[in-house]
């Protein structure tokens, strides 16, 4: 693809030089200057001339009806092969399309290969040899600087087809080679611009249809190969959906008939399990006896050496916990004293609270009376000022009526007046009565409001709960299927993880874990007081050895990316502790360990090292609690004690429990306490529904005040306008009562007065409005100083509560750290006496065992790993003997049956795994053909202009004007063209020609067809046959100095004329035929290049 892309490029360089050229006006009344031509091309736009795909030579033989011709030497640039009709240069043209892959359709000379034969001969030959230099070579190290291709036509019309090096060895006889050359050099034998035979030439020149044309350019521009591959790849795409969807509906059976299958074969593998694992009981049992006896003695062993291990490091041991015991009783003094300065911070600022809630409400309610107040003066201020802006009006009214007043109307003025005095005494009372209303709404509604925020507040609170209990319930539900859930999400997928690096031996001894599923309660009712006395340990997991902690450590990381459980390392044991003399015992309330079923003796002594529940006891009630624990010394070895809720009770110290509230994992009935949760969420949702409507009734109520309040308020608004008109009417017929000039003093002096009132009004409407502002501005802050006040004491909460677990771990280190050095004391004084009994007995089981072992051989001679006692196996394997005799005469063949199996597996995976390859090719088809069939509408446009820019430019060259029409959507292709330099409106249809001039129109737009079509060399036949000698030399011109400019191609022109008039250059080479002798086998033929 570079070879060609570059090619492109040097190619439209040429041409723009070309293009910047003065065009020549020639005549046909004079020669053309050929020689001076080529001179002036002389010195290329590209200098070398094509080192790859060109033909070096070619030689036939027996073909056509020829016996020989050649071998035919071309040069790089312009060839010429000469010579009447019958010489043979049509078959040097067929021959080298043949030879170079093409049909013989593509010829026009033939329907099969085998007409290309010699009448009389078995065979005929054709060898051409293609030019393969530079760095765009084929192959170099493997063909050289030239690929000879050999063809053999047999009679049969078969060609085989032998492909050489240059130095004449065969490297390949395989079509599949030639075309991989072809592509690489990008030679295109059926594309008739490329290589135009005589019959392509005579069709297309006396083609008059603009059909025809367009075909032609599509053909030659490959546009038509390039549309019927993508419609054949459209068709593909869809006979492969066809093809999917009918697979599809095959895997459906081939899924129902591979499930039968494998239900019977599952069957199988499971009696075949039952025997292996009847064969594994067996051996089991005949180590079952030894085991038996190696767990007695093991622990013996280990025991005595443990012991005589340990007498030079309890002194040391001692000495460290005492250390450890100080050290932590001093961080425990230090969180002590810590919470009680929290508790005490929180103590003094609560009662602050209250008293700053009661100030911020006492604030809120002094801004709504003041808003009251200020909304009444505003009112009052816009009565005075409209009183002011009708009295003075009226005065005005007044002074200009005085002259035209008249007494004899007083008597109807009085009876008016006292009729107006009586309804404005109704208004007045009236006023009264709606002033109290609008105050009592206002108050309502605020109250309502202060009501509603507060039950906005409980009903977010109650939600949360129900989540939260919701939240609850769910994961109950989960526990109901597999109990590990409740210890964690992850606990299922970490004990199975476990279980398969135990099975493939990484593990000494498999890790026991989490310790709360090898608990159980013997009284439900005191699992919350168990769960807050083990706290973390009850997820925990205990080891062996350092190595499975440190295993165990790294499957718990990669499972679990937080809340991992504790890791606790202690050699396991096959006995809980002699813990006779340190634990407590009250004849009233159990200890931890007395309250607990625990599995394993491992798990006990866990629980006994890690937090000693002998000595802790569980006491229901609280008071009872406190009287045991606190009242007097509490009882013997009792070092705290839990209630039922979970507090935790020392001898001098009281911890409620308020972080845990039910337990999670120990809950023996967890029906009951999903039943217990769905009922408080019952609970909960009721009493939220009933707030809601309480909610909703208050919001209708609010409405309703607000809707009175505005009703009263618009009405008492009406009262006082209607005042103010009533007043203004007594004024007015007081005034006319008394029409002279003194009677304006009494109205002067209401008017003064009302001004007055209105300057003291507007006073106390601005100190109303900044008293307002200051109330406001002091509710805010008391408000602020009552949300800080808030939040400090959430902070101070939320600090006590860190505080509160480290005291609780500092207090379980404490007693961890005492229990631990009474534990190295006491076996310091007890394990000199123990080491020789253990001696003893361990020398007698020994023995036993040699004994023992001696008989299991004989039985099983291979070691095995027995877990279980020899009675529990027996047991299985009769079991398993009656399971197995049953199954076997159920089943059938089992060969049949895997066979049958596997063929249905692999069949059904075969036909999955077709449908999913195939789904992706249509997809990947899809998007390429979109992508592609884009690409060539461009590719088409682009080809249509650059084809239409070199039409018109070698029309000019003679003077011609023309034009080409692409109509891609009909797919017509129509030329005009106007010979004589005549403008574009008088063009008219190649039709219309005269034969040379259609000629001459013909070869530029070959020419325009040239300069988009990428091909190392380029072949016409007798391309001049219809021309004049002026059109004849006109073309051949041009086609000269388009091969001067393209020295890096090929041209090989083929005509029956005589060439003699061309110029002498080394860049021409004429290949002269002679006449043929009929009766001779082999042609002569002439030459003549540079040196002729």
């Amino acid at each position: 693809m570079s070879k060609r892309k570059s090619q492109s490029t040097e190619e439209t360089q040429h041409k723009r030089q070309r293009s910047s050229q003065p065009e020549e006006d020639d005549d046909e009344d004079s020669g053309f200057p050929l020689t001076s031509q080529l001179e002036s091309q002389s010195v290329p736009s590209v200098s070398g001339t094509g080192n790859v795909g060109i033909v070096e030579a070619i030689t036939l033989k027996n073909f056509m009806c020829h016996a020989h011709l050649g071998p035919f030497t071309f040069g790089p640039n312009v060839n010429f092969v000469v010579g009447n009709n019958g010489s043979g240069k049509s078959a040097v043209l067929t021959a080298m399309i043949v030879a170079l892959g093409g049909t013989a359709q593509t010829t026009s000379r033939g329907s099969s290969l085998k007409n290309f034969v010699k009448e009389g001969e078995s065979s005929a030959e054709v060898s051409i040899t293609i030019r393969n230099r530079g760095n765009d070579a084929f192959k170099p190290q493997v063909y050289g600087e030239s690929i000879i291709v050999d063809l053999r036509i047999s009679a049969d019309g078969t060609r085989t087809y032998k492909l050489r090096s240059k130095t004449g060895q065969v490297i390949s006889s395989k079509k599949d080679e030639l075309i991989s050359i072809l592509d690489y050099f990008n030679i295109q034998v059926d594309n008739p611009v490329s290589i135009l035979t005589q019959e392509m030439s005579k069709h297309f020149l006396h083609s008059k249809g603009e059909l025809d044309k367009y075909r032609f350019f599509m053909k030659a521009t490959q546009l038509e190969q390039m549309n019927e591959d993508y419609d054949y790849i459209v068709r593909t795409q869809s006979l492969t959906k066809n093809t999917v969807n009918q697979h599809e509906e095959i895997l459906e059976d081939l899924k129902k008939a591979l499930k039968e299958k494998e239900e019977r074969y599952k069957g199988l593998s499971s009696l075949e399990e039952m025997n292996k694992k009847l064969d594994e009981l067996k051996n089991q049992m005949a180590w079952a006896l030894v085991n038996e006896m190696e767990k007695e003695i093991r622990p013996m062993g280990d025991r005595v050496e443990a012991e005589e291990k340990l007498t030079p490091k309890y002194n040391q041991k001692i000495d460290e916990w005492k250390a450890k015991v100080e050290e932590a009783e001093r961080k425990y003094r230090q969180h002590h004293e810590q919470l009680e300065q929290v508790t005490e911070r929180l103590q003094t600022l609560q009662p602050q609270g209250a008293q700053l809630r009661s100030d911020v409400q006492e604030r809120n309610a002094a801004i709504k009376t003041a808003e009251a107040s200020y909304h009444k003066l505003k009112t009052n201020q816009r009565d005075l000022e409209k009183d002011k802006e009708q009295l003075t009006k009226r005065i005005a009214e007044l002074e200009l009526s005085i002259s035209q007043a008249s007494a004899a109307d007083s008597q109807v003025r009085e009876a008016r007046i006292s009729e107006l005095q009586l309804e404005m005494q109704e208004l007045a009372h009236r006023d009264d009565t709606l002033a109290q209303q609008v105050e009592q709404f206002q108050q309502a509604s605020a109250t309502a409001k202060d009501n509603l925020d507060k039950m906005r507040r409980e009903e977010q609170d109650l939600t949360r709960s129900v989540s939260s209990k919701e939240q609850s319930i769910r994961q109950l539900e989960a526990s109901r299927t597999n109990r590990l859930r409740r210890f964690g999400e992850h606990m299922p997928a970490l004990l199975s993880a476990i279980d398969e690096a135990y099975s493939k031996g990484m593990f000494k001894r498999r890790p026991l874990g989490p310790v709360g599923h090898y608990i159980h309660l013997k009284d439900p009712s005191l699992a919350l007081a168990v769960e807050s006395c083990l706290k973390s340990l009850v997820t925990a997991f205990c080891c062996d050895n350092h190595k499975d902690e440190r295993l165990l450590q790294t499957l718990a990381t990669k499972l679990m990316k937080e809340n991992r459980p504790q890791l606790i390392v202690s050699t396991f044991s096959d006995k809980v502790y002699n813990i006779s003399q340190r634990a407590v015992n009250h004849p009233n309330y159990p200890s931890v360990l007395q309250a607990l079923e625990i599995d394993d003796p491992n798990v006990a002594n866990c629980l006994i090292d890690m937090r000693g529940i002998e000595t802790i006891l569980l006491i229901k009630n609280v008071q009872e609690a406190r009287k045991v624990m606190q009242w007097s010394a509490p009882p013997r070895n009792c070092r705290e004690a839990f209630t039922a809720t979970g507090d935790q009770v020392f001898h001098n110290r009281y911890y409620s429990n308020v972080s845990q509230r039910r337990t999670s994992c120990l809950s023996g009935d967890v029906e009951e306490e999903i039943s217990q949760l769905r009922a408080a969420v019952t609970s909960q949702q009721e009493n939220l529904s009933r707030l809601r409507q309480q909610k909703q009734t208050l919001e209708t109520e609010i409405r309703q005040n607000n809707a009175l309040h505005k009703t009263s308020y618009d009405e008492l608004t009406r009262v006082k306008n209607q005042c103010r008109r009533l007043q203004l009417e007594i004024g007015e017929l007081q005034n006319v009562e008394e029409p002279q000039s003194d009677d304006l003093v009494p109205l002067e002096a209401d008017l003064e007065e009302i001004r007055e009132k209105l300057a003291e009004s507007v006073q106390q409407c601005g100190e109303a409005k900044e008293k307002l502002a200051q109330l406001r501005s002091v509710a805010a802050e008391a408000e602020q100083k009552y949300r800080q006040h808030r939040e400090q004491i959430s902070s101070v909460a939320e600090e006590a509560e860190p505080i509160r677990e480290e005291l609780n771990k500092c207090d379980s280190e404490v007693e961890k750290c005492k229990h631990h050095r009474k534990h190295y004391e006491e076996k310091r004084k007890t394990h000199i006496n123990n080491v020789q009994t253990l001696k003893n007995n361990l020398q007698q089981k020994e023995k036993e065992l040699k004994e023992s072992i001696a008989k299991a051989v004989v039985i099983c001679p291979e070691r095995v790993d027995v877990r279980r006692t020899a009675k529990s196996l027996d047991t299985e394997i009769n079991r398993l003997r009656v399971s197995i005799n049953t199954q076997q005469e159920q089943q059938g063949d089992r060969e049949a049956i895997i066979r049958q199996y596997q063929e249905a597996l692999q069949k059904y995976n075969a036909t999955l795994k077709e449908v999913k390859h195939l789904k992706k090719f249509s997809e990947v088809i899809g998007e390429i053909i979109q992508q592609r069939q884009r690409a060539y509408a461009k590719m088409r446009i682009f080809y249509s202009l650059r084809c239409k820019y070199y039409f018109d430019m070698t029309l000019a060259q003679r003077g011609y004007v023309g034009h080409m029409n692409f109509d891609h959507k009909n797919k017509t292709l129509s030329i005009a063209v106007q010979p004589g330099g005549k403008t574009k409106a008088s063009l008219s249809d190649m039709r219309s020609l005269s034969g040379g001039e259609r000629s001459f129109s013909t070869v530029c737009f070959v020419l325009s067809l040239w300069s988009i079509t990428e091909s190392p060399f380029r072949a016409l036949d007798e391309f001049d046959v219809y021309m004049d000698m002026v059109n004849r030399r006109i073309s051949m011109d041009m086609f000269l100095k388009v091969a001067s400019s393209q020295r890096f191609r090929q041209f090989i022109f083929l005509t029956p004329q005589s060439m003699s008039s061309l110029p002498v250059s080394n860049l021409i080479r004429i290949l002269r035929l002679n006449d043929p002798d009929r009766n001779q086998t082999i042609l002569p033929f002439g030459q003549r290049n540079h040196a002729d």
